[in-house]
């Protein structure tokens, strides 16, 4: 049974559970401190369903540490690779780039890119061969006036 009473100070209406008489409880709405009364004799009130949220999670504590090394470990944090114009204007090693256009290798009704590429990389040498990329370009057609695209390779080798 439920001990439904009203803040002295807010007009707050309150319910407590009737073992709570004569504890000291704080208003939810004012923050007041207020004593629980007695119930009244023959006044038994029904206890309305009331859901109270879930009390939120305690966090669990956390303790972190840091490792300490005794020995000099291999750098954590390397240098990137430099940038290829950079590579390209140092001394001895030469690095450069060269583009197909599949366009380019052709001729009347013949598609000669794939000899066209072949034929420089064996005249580079694999050893050479940094990267091969696949390249997605556009382009106007001056007979049509139509745009069209098409694709390449770009290789990057040393030189």
């Amino acid at each position: 049974m439920d001990i439904i009473f009203k803040c002295p100070a807010c007009e707050q209406e309150l319910a407590v559970d009737a073992a709570g008489t004569g504890t000291v409880i704080e208003c939810p709405a004012c923050a007041g401190s207020v004593t629980v009364p007695a119930a009244e004799p023959g006044a038994e009130v029904e206890t309305p369903l009331v859901e109270t949220p879930p009390a939120p999670p305690v966090p669990d504590e956390k303790h972190f540490t840091v490792p300490v090394h005794t020995h000099a470990p291999a750098a954590l944090i390397q240098r990137p690779n430099r940038p290829l114009e950079i590579a390209a204007k140092e001394g001895d090693k030469t690095v450069r780039i060269k583009s197909f256009k599949r366009t380019d290798c052709q001729e009347v009704g013949k598609d000669h890119f794939d000899e066209t590429v072949s034929s420089f990389l064996e005249k580079v040498g694999q050893t050479n061969i940094i990267s091969i990329s696949p390249i997605n370009y556009s382009y106007m057609e001056l007979g049509s006036r139509t745009i069209l695209t098409d694709y390449g390779v770009l290789i990057v080798f040393k030189g």
